[in-house]
């Protein structure tokens, strides 16, 4: 049942690619259906500014639309295709923003000494407290981190999506996500 299923899916997404890559509307319009809202959430977790967002999302599609032809299914899904068009231009849109944003300096920080015990006492915690706390640190992240953290957390990606999105080689997501942990960790000890 569950291979049929796989099979009538990537039939559709077969037929929702070559309707892209013939520049359909229709195909078009279905794209923006099917993944308009994970696009959203990935860029507004990055650019927070409800305006500035919604003016990513649109570049996001505008060069997905452009680039179909580039894409390649057996290196991504479709989602993470477009996930990673989200990720560097929200990226790009960030570093081109001329608001001054201050983030926690991490290279004066021991963070090799905080034990994965630690860690994971505060981040299986549930509560809504801790939740907040989690949310709130975030915000101190720088916006590459921030992507990390939402990809990986909120989004279910998994680290070999993630590389993909980010360029980067699966072990070195593992040591990223590991020290943005400690990270975090360190903001919210340090917060009232």
């Amino acid at each position: 049942m569950q291979d049929s299923r796989n099979m009538k899916n990537q039939k559709e997404a077969d037929e929702l690619i070559e309707g892209l890559r013939k520049q359909q509307r229709q195909a078009q319009q279905r794209m923006l259906l099917m993944y308009g809202k994970m696009v959203f959430c990935q860029v507004a977790r990055i650019v927070t500014c409800q305006e500035d967002a919604e003016e990513v999302f649109q570049d996001v599609f505008v060069k997905a639309f452009d680039n179909i032809k580039t894409y390649d299914s057996r290196l991504a899904s479709l989602s993470t295709w477009l996930k990673c068009i989200a990720y560097n231009e929200s990226l790009n849109f960030i570093r081109k923003s001329t608001l001054p944003i201050i983030y926690v300096d991490d290279r004066d920080v021991d963070l090799e000494i905080i034990q994965d015990e630690t860690l994971a006492q505060v981040f299986q915690q549930h509560d809504e407290a801790t939740v907040q706390r989690l949310e709130k640190a975030i915000e101190f992240l720088l916006p590459h981190e921030q992507a990390l953290i939402n990809m990986f957390y909120y989004d279910d990606m998994n680290m070999k999506d993630i590389a993909y999105v980010t360029s980067t080689n699966i072990s070195t997501i593992g040591s990223q996500l590991t020290r943005t942990r400690k990270k975090l960790y360190k903001i919210i000890k340090s917060m009232p």
